[in-house]
């Protein structure tokens, strides 16, 4: 049985296309393209499950046709839509350089100097030119370059060296 801790959201699946089978996938991260992935995992019902993909094509920079192995109907395909697509964590790249904003919800901000954990990220805001963690609680921490000293992928946590009093904003 695959765990969310084993998974992170990348994506959602939109609309049929065509009658085989295929389906529109809008994507917040392209893991599935950089890496060798046979499958995504998509929420049905509440529950992870593997769908292995047969073959997709980029329509943008965010959305992709996707065909997954024995959905050849848009009567199945339609069962799909509006599906949450996740990626597993083991697949992912781990170069440090390259994560992906989605890659990273779920991990745990730490205070460098005192070593405390200051709260899990709930999700990144990279609406505007400032991104922000938003964490748990419903604090929003800069998610600066300059502030992070470090990345754990295999802890799920980030390190990052706060000024003093950010938190009590």
């Amino acid at each position: 049985m695959i765990r969310e801790e084993e998974v992170y959201q990348i994506g959602k699946l939109g609309k049929t296309h065509g009658v085989k089978g295929e389906v529109s996938f809008l994507f917040d991260d392209d893991v599935f393209d950089r890496v060798d992935a046979d499958y995504l995992i998509l929420k049905v019902d509440g529950i992870f499950v593997p769908f292995f993909i047969e073959e997709y094509c980029f329509k943008s920079d965010a959305n992709a046709i996707i065909k997954f192995e024995d959905i050849d109907t848009q009567e199945r395909a339609r069962e799909l839509t509006g599906c949450e697509v996740y990626f597993p964590r083991e697949l992912a790249d781990t170069d440090e350089d390259n994560i992906s904003w989605a890659a990273i919800v779920g991990f745990d901000i730490i205070q460098a100097d005192s070593g405390n954990i200051i709260g899990r990220i709930a999700a990144v805001d990279d609406t505007t030119i400032n991104i922000l963690f938003e964490l748990e609680n419903g604090s929003l921490i800069p998610a600066s370059e300059d502030l992070i000293t470090a990345i754990d992928q295999q802890a799920h946590t980030i390190t990052m060296n706060l000024p003093e009093g950010l938190l009590d904003l």
